[in-house]
């Protein structure tokens, strides 16, 4: 199908599916249900496949910057409305489409309610069928277009931390300048931000992965609640449970807008920077990102984020191969993945 008119059932399942591709972090299931909620009382947006618009199309990515642990982020409907109007503003060329930075139970549906608000359709192609840590992650590999310029539209924030603005430059200051306004306007803004054409998409974005997303909730919902629904999933995704046991350690830390930390339960390690970034059984490597690593709650199946972990709860590990993933161009840049290392003081590449 190429179009169709997105309903609540399929949000759910967006939100829950995206929260698996999310490995670890993509934010909250509770705010992605929220935003679907606020969506559909503003109207049903529309989903189209890239092959709806033409190659010269200009489509924009709708995105929340910041971490997901900040204790005062704000972020209303009106701002994330406010930074596409910008952006349409601001852009010489009509925007035809919106699409998410990433799957994660609130990233999937990004840009839905500003689909909805604006008659904007919403693009069957995120900018990575995963969560991902940096901003460069989800640009597209636009950091390697020499002369690109990013224009970047943000708001976010209440009270004396309300901020909106635009900011244009090269990707990595304007990326690096909306991550320091995020901190500044109490841990997160939503941003529209980097127009490229449909020609482009289709060779970078992750083609088809809000479909996925959509369908491995629909999978996560077919099987009753418990750790069965784990299983359904890695096998949906051809992955594998790697482990299941009690977290005897969990350290988090909050470190330049971003949450990174460890997991351990038995002789499992993982290390996140907000995504699960590497898993180790007594040193012997599980998976490492881009792979999808991903953490239930062991008893009802229910997926967890790396900010929801706490000692003495019983967990399920699993790691799907990147390959069977839909990935962006990005995933393959060894100097994105490099950036990863000194963090988590692991080896990525």
């Amino acid at each position: 199908m190429t179009r169709k008119i997105l309903t609540r059932r399929d949000a759910k399942n967006a939100v829950y599916g995206g929260c698996i591709l999310g490995g670890g972090g993509g934010g909250w299931i509770n705010d992605g249900l929220e935003k679907t909620k606020l969506a559909f009382k503003i109207g049903s947006p529309e989903l189209i496949t890239v092959d709806e618009l033409q190659d010269s199309d200009y489509v924009a990515c709708v995105s929340l910057v910041g971490a997901p642990s900040a204790k005062e982020l704000y972020i209303d409907s009106e701002q994330l409305i406010a930074t596409v109007e910008r952006m349409q503003k601001e852009f010489e060329k009509p925007i035809k489409a919106l699409m998410t930075n990433e799957n994660g139970a609130a990233t999937t549906i990004n840009g839905w309610l500003q689909a909805a608000a604006t008659g904007l359709p919403f693009l069957d192609a995120p900018c990575n069928g995963r969560a991902h840590p940096t901003g460069s992650m989800g640009s597209l590999n636009l950091s390697e277009v020499e002369d690109y310029v990013s224009i970047q539209a943000f708001a976010g924030g209440k009270g004396l931390k309300k901020v909106e603005g635009v900011v244009s430059s090269t990707l990595d200051l304007s990326s690096s300048a909306v991550r320091a306004v995020s901190i500044q306007a109490g841990g997160m803004v939503g941003v529209c931000r980097n127009p490229v054409d449909i020609g482009y998409v289709k060779e970078h974005a992750a083609v088809g992965g809000i479909t996925q997303a959509i369908e491995l909730g629909e999978v996560f919902f077919s099987v009753p609640e418990g750790p069965e629904r784990i299983e359904a999933v890695a096998s949906y995704l051809k992955g594998r449970v790697i482990h299941s046991g009690t977290v005897s350690n969990f350290k988090l830390e909050e470190t330049g807008g971003f949450d990174v930390g460890i997991v351990q339960v038995d002789d499992l390690e993982l290390t996140f920077w907000n995504e699960y970034m590497t898993a180790e059984m007594n040193g012997e490597r599980k998976g490492t990102f881009p792979d999808l690593i991903m953490t239930f709650d062991a008893e009802t199946g229910m997926p967890l984020v790396s900010a929801e972990i706490k000692e003495g709860i019983k967990i399920a590990v699993i790691s799907v191969p990147k390959e069977n993933l839909k990935l962006s161009s990005t995933m393959f840049n060894e100097k994105l993945l490099r950036a990863i290392e000194p963090i988590i003081q692991k080896t990525i590449v």
